[in-house]
Parts: structure tokens; sequence; C-alpha cells
């Protein structure tokens, strides 16, 4: 290659480097990280109901891919990723510091309480998009969000000791929708799952005969 090339590739590479040190540097500040870490939260909600989707087409229990409802998990990841924007504020600030004790603690409180919200948030927002009354939202509830709090337990205790332990508190949202868009996609399965889905028919269809 002509040394004149190797330069400007060179050069090319160094302002693109530059270019996102820079955006990372602002969205990831204190003035702009509320709508970082929403915009990544709605961005990887959409991503795993994507993927849920098209695996669902794939196994024949969806006919096609519903734009509509990746767009409401969307928006219910804009919900989720407001609260944990501002749970991890006032948890870094109420339990400062980095000892085992600390992080322990951090685990645990987030477990017990952020969690249970979390999940709470989702499937309400969910039933507000979707128009449905309150006596199905709670039976949503006791039939699906013990299965998605059950797996919290298996996912997020060991992937919240990294993230108190380590990271700094305005990675933490980007950190924690790296680690789960595995957890979205079954977030997805669990919401629309089929066949707790044709239960409900039966249940509602068997109320009118």
């Amino acid at each position: 290659m002509h040394p004149a090339s190797i330069t400007a590739t060179r050069l090319l590479k160094e302002v693109i480097v530059n270019k996102v040190k820079t955006f990372s540097k602002t969205a990831f500040s204190n003035k702009y990280l509320l709508y970082t870490n929403v915009g990544i939260s709605i961005t990887l909600s959409a991503v795993g109901d994507v993927i849920e989707q098209h695996y669902e087409i794939l196994k024949g229990e969806l006919k096609k891919y519903d734009q509509l409802r990746t767009h409401h998990m969307s928006i219910s990841g804009m919900t989720v990723g407001i609260i944990c924007h501002h749970w991890y504020k006032f948890l870094d600030k109420r339990l400062p510091g980095r000892t085992i004790g600390i992080v322990m603690k951090k685990v645990i409180i987030d477990q017990i309480v952020c969690s249970p919200i979390c999940i709470s948030m989702f499937f309400i927002t969910l039933a507000i998009l979707e128009k449905t009354n309150k006596e199905e939202l709670l039976e949503e509830i006791k039939k699906k969000a013990w299965r998605l709090y059950a797996a919290e337990w298996v996912v997020w205790p060991p992937a919240q000791i990294l993230n108190f332990y380590i990271l700094p508190h305005r990675f933490r949202v980007l950190y924690d929708n790296t680690i789960s868009l595995g957890y979205d996609i079954y977030t997805s399965h669990v919401k629309h799952d089929p066949a707790d889905n044709d239960r409900n028919h039966e249940r509602k269809d068997s109320t009118y005969d």
C-alpha cells in the first residue's frame, strides 16, 4: 500500500476513534445520561422482541412479524429504563463504596426491591398499551411475573456483583441492557407465551358458554 494511503487510513481511524470518544463522553455525562439510558433500554427491548418473534415464526407459533408488539415492548423498555436510571442513582448515593459488604447489600436490595418494581411496571405498561382491564392484568401478573422473577435470581446476582464492584455509575444501565438482551428475549417470550394466551382465551370463552 502507498505510504500516503496508509497515512490517510490512519488519520481516518483517528478521526473515527476521537468522534466515538467525544460522543461517548457526551452521551454518558450527567446532563444526558437519562436520555442515553432510556434510549438504550428502548432499543434493546425492541431488539429482544424482534429476535423472539422471529424465533416464534420459525417454530410456527407466530404467522408473521407483529410490528405493534415490538413497539409496545420498546415502550415498556422506556418505563423500565427510567426506573433503573433513578434507582441506580439512589442506590449509589445511599450505599457508596465498592467493598464486598456494600456490593452484596446492593445486590440483595436490588433483587428484593427493584426487580419486582420493574417486572410490575413492565406488565402495567403493556396492559395500558393493550387496553387490558384490571382483572386481566392481575391475572397475568399472577401467572407470569413469578417466571420472570425466578429468572432474575439466576441471571442478575452474579451480573450485579460485577456491575456494583467494577463499573462506574454512568455505565450501569448500559451494562444491564447488554447483559439483559437474552433476558429481554425471555421476557418477550413469557409475555406472549402462546400456551398461556390460549388458556386465557379458553377461560374467556367458557365464561360466555
